[in-house]
């Protein structure tokens, strides 16, 4: 007879080594490292992070819309004091500027100053030259179209399941 712990052993070890594990893992090692490779290029080559691009792009998408630091904070999943922390070290950098909102004198605005915007187009290209390099030409053009596809499915899915 095979003592308790020893089974618990293999039941352990099946677990850790099953499927789902190893393909979620892949899936979190790739994005983390590429995430690491983007934000490596950018402090490099433009002196920014790649949550400041995040923020730089979220302030660029629509010239002149008015953007608060609340909603910031929800697109980017941070809280409301790492935004605010991180909207303080781009103004001090001359990335960002806060402007009170003329509806809600309790909301504050950020957009981006002029050398934001010049460092926001240099910071694209790098962050363009990164993604293409190691997550678009490594697959084929059609492995590439049902990657993004299941992507935004799985993202879709969990909007839509908040629990």
């Amino acid at each position: 007879m095979i003592p308790e712990s020893r089974q618990d052993d293999k039941a352990i070890a099946h677990a850790a080594n099953s499927r789902l594990v190893h393909d979620f893992g892949l899936l979190i090692k790739s994005a983390t490292l590429l995430e690491q490779r983007i934000d490596s290029a950018l402090r490099r080559e433009c002196g920014i992070s790649h949550t400041m691009m995040e923020v730089l792009i979220r302030l660029c998408r629509r010239p002149g819309e008015e953007v608060s630091q609340r909603h910031l904070a929800d697109d980017l999943t941070l809280t409301s004091s790492g935004t605010t922390r991180l909207i303080d070290r781009m103004e001090e950098s001359g990335l960002v500027r806060r402007v009170p909102s003329p509806e809600d004198r309790r909301v504050v605005l950020v957009e981006p100053t002029e050398d934001g915007r010049r460092v926001f187009l240099r910071a694209a290209d790098i962050h363009a030259h990164v993604v293409e390099k190691y997550f678009v030409e490594p697959l084929a053009r059609d492995d590439y179209t049902r990657l993004t596809s299941a992507l935004s499915e799985i993202h879709k899915s969990l909007r839509e399941d908040v629990t």
